[in-house]
């Protein structure tokens, strides 16, 4: 009797492997645009970046390409990319694209819950606090998006969480180095945990300023100062 032939290996495997350093170098590239690690008008090589990642040059490859359709990068054939230079014209525009956006998302998000606690986002406010005092600013910037994202994702919006995740994408914090180093960026840290305190408490309105204040803070952090103006 013959017997029953085992069943293949499945085929997504590697491909599934290859998908993950994608988006690991993707987050990786991302992170230090934002935090104007890759210094914004140089070409930067596709190999170096590889090589400092610790990864073949296919995943980052594969990344630049992914945030080049976000306006991230531009894409320099046959020498590798380039970060866009931003000027503070442009920083004030995201800004308040971020402002007419998230700040009342803050009051239907509050309206919506109608006092329910939000352990996850207490939380993640509390870590991003650390994270600052801390000054590990690779994990601030990755908490502070899932704080930022995560809460948008409760209005069930998809376009909306898109729109500020790519916002936030073309900003850049070169001061927050400066200002975690003066023991500055604890205060825009803490301002998550009283937003957490507002929706909570199911004062829409105050959530909403305190939104709004926060994200006048993250302007002046842009700029390398601790304060912004509205």
């Amino acid at each position: 009797m013959t017997p029953p032939r085992q069943a293949p290996a499945p085929v997504n495997t590697v491909q599934l492997k290859s998908v993950s350093l994608r988006e690991q170098a993707r987050e990786a590239v991302r992170t230090r645009i934002v935090l104007g690690q890759i210094e914004p008008g140089q070409v930067e090589s596709v190999i170096n970046v590889a090589a400092a990642l610790g990864v073949s040059i296919t995943p980052v490859r594969e990344a630049v390409m992914d945030l080049a359709n976000l306006g991230m990068v531009e894409i320099i054939r046959n020498r590798g990319f380039r970060v866009p230079e931003l000027t503070d014209h442009d920083l004030d525009e995201i800004f308040r694209l971020r402002t007419m956006l998230e700040v009342p998302a803050m009051s239907e998000i509050t309206e919506a819950l109608k006092g329910a606690h939000v352990p996850r986002f207490r939380q993640l406010a509390e870590q991003i606090t650390e994270a600052a005092r801390e000054g590990a600013l690779t994990a601030f910037l990755d908490l502070d998006r899932q704080f930022h994202l995560g809460l948008l994702e409760l209005l069930g919006n998809r376009r909306l969480v898109s729109m500020v995740g790519q916002l936030r994408d073309q900003a850049r914090m070169q001061g927050l180095q400066k200002l975690a180093d003066q023991g500055e960026l604890t205060e825009s840290g803490e301002e998550h945990i009283a937003i957490v305190d507002a929706i909570e408490s199911g004062n829409g309105e105050l959530a909403a300023e305190l939104m709004r204040k926060h994200l006048a803070h993250s302007r002046g952090i842009w700029a390398g100062r601790a304060e912004g103006s509205a």
